[in-house]
């Protein structure tokens, strides 16, 4: 179990300066929305581990998630879990946030949703950076609101991309909408 990169991580600078950026952002709203320090734990645990594979070779990345290989660039999700399962994280919370935080999950509990709003939102990003930096602002004051707009957005670019809807991005919406209504 790791609050930082992990040994076994395959991340080039540039990405290992984007998963520390997600893991300053998860920290910076834990701290500010006054979670206890064991949950705060487990939202770092997950943003350190959720691209740790992100540029592992594709052999590997398929041993790991062969279920994936016909999308390559999803793959890497599954593949931490199953590393990081393999070295010892027991937290089916922390695995599941790591394995879908490309795609959503309807079964996130904090870990998941605050992994997947930091991942969209870390200021390295440069994408609509004023109205994304707003969003990350009000992660604190109203997560489910930006994690609605999140999920909004990241699914209309699927959609405008013309790529496949996976059955988890579906649910995950399905799910958000369900519980704002």
């Amino acid at each position: 179990m790791t609050t930082a990169v992990p040994s076994w991580a395959c991340l080039s600078d540039a990405r290992r300066a984007h998963v520390e950026r997600v893991a300053m952002l998860a920290d910076a709203w834990a701290h500010a929305m006054a979670v206890p320090l064991a949950e705060r734990e487990r939202w770092l645990r997950a943003a350190f581990l959720h691209d740790a594979l992100r540029d592992a070779p594709a052999a590997l990345l398929t041993e790991l998630a062969p279920e994936l290989a016909h999308v390559p660039k999803l793959q890497h999700g599954p593949a931490a879990a199953a590393f990081a399962e393999r070295e010892g994280e027991r937290d089916r919370g922390v695995l599941d946030a790591v394995r879908y935080h490309s795609v959503g999950y309807a079964g996130w509990d904090d870990a998941g949703r605050m992994l997947y709003l930091a991942d969209y939102l870390e200021p390295g990003r440069r994408f609509r950076a004023p109205e994304r930096r707003a969003m990350a602002d009000r992660v604190p004051r109203e997560p489910a609101r930006v994690l609605l707009e999140v999920a909004r957005e990241r699914l209309r670019w699927v959609v405008d991309a013309g790529r496949p809807i996976f059955p988890e991005t579906a649910g995950f919406w399905n799910a958000l909408v369900c519980a704002a209504s």
